[in-house]
């Protein structure tokens, strides 16, 4: 899945089916976006600065050679679509593969965020087929991202009051994709992926207590304070600036994005929780 010699295997299997880059290939949605692709007999080149063929969003060196013989991609912007230059970013990356003959995009987008509408924008006017990918948080940042420490710690500290989110499974997420990746009728859509309930963090703290089986607390911290707290792990603080888009508000809202693209409900997060628990990753 991650070698020109699986490429070659699979273009070999589907010869009319096109290389597909999937970028952000080892993280969260692109390591189940490539997975369920190869799972398909698709071919997938993992868009990665360890992969055969390298490629890294700031490094616009490797994109032309990245996107050499591909027909589709999945843009998956590291580390956010509200980070500075992420939206210059995208958009010359976009245009870039409508030149070399990409047929699709498919973009992973956030909720609520105006500068991630901007990078929407930029991939409508590439030039090529696209579908948007608009997500929620996911619940995977509390197994296998910034959340993870914090629940192992047995405390989410965190700048979010009493705000609800619809939290996705990343699952989810990359079922979707694949469907917009290599299936018809999903041209020029926007799909918004929540989870099928609005839970705060309190609640969040609380699934994963019954999940573990051990208390795991939620503390209210002001944006300021988790920023250094972000500084002490070596992250950039402009993640604590991601916290304010869901005090408002604005995210507290359902959409029915997983049953409009796949024809089901969206995973809740208790499964995620019960699953994640039983691999032993919250264990101390």
């Amino acid at each position: 899945m991650t070698d020109d010699t699986q490429n070659t295997q699979n273009t070999q299997q589907h010869p009319a089916a096109p290389l597909v880059l999937v970028t952000g290939g080892t993280g969260k949605t692109g390591r189940r976006v490539a997975e369920r692709l190869a799972a398909r007999g698709r071919a997938v080149r993992t868009g990665s600065r360890s992969a055969p063929v390298p490629f890294h969003w700031n490094d616009r060196s490797t994109w032309a050679p990245a996107l050499e013989g591909v027909g589709a991609v999945y843009l998956s912007y590291y580390p956010d679509l509200a980070f500075p230059g992420a939206v210059e970013t995208v958009g010359a990356f976009s245009r870039l593969a409508a030149k070399a003959g990409v047929e699709r995009l498919v973009l992973l987008s956030g909720r609520g965020e105006e500068a991630a509408l901007a990078a929407e924008r930029e991939v409508r006017e590439a030039g090529t087929a696209w579908t948007v990918v608009r997500c929620a948080w996911f619940d995977q940042n509390f197994d296998e991202s910034f959340f993870l420490d914090p629940v192992l710690a047995g405390e989410l500290a965190l700048p979010t009051g009493e705000a609800r989110e619809p939290f996705v499974d990343a699952g989810d997420i990359a079922d979707v994709a694949v469907a917009a990746l290599t299936e018809d009728g999903h041209h020029g859509e926007v799909y918004e992926l929540t989870g099928p309930r609005l839970l705060s963090f309190a609640d969040v703290a609380a699934e994963l207590s019954a999940a573990t089986g051990r208390e795991i607390r939620f503390s209210a911290v002001s944006v300021e304070e988790y920023r250094a707290v972000l500084a002490v792990a070596g992250l950039p603080g402009e993640f604590a600036d991601l916290f304010t888009l869901i005090l408002d508000g604005r995210n507290a809202r359902l959409a029915d994005g997983v049953r409009r693209a796949l024809g089901r409900e969206p995973r809740d997060f208790t499964d995620f929780a019960r699953a994640a628990a039983a691999t032993g990753v919250w264990n101390v």
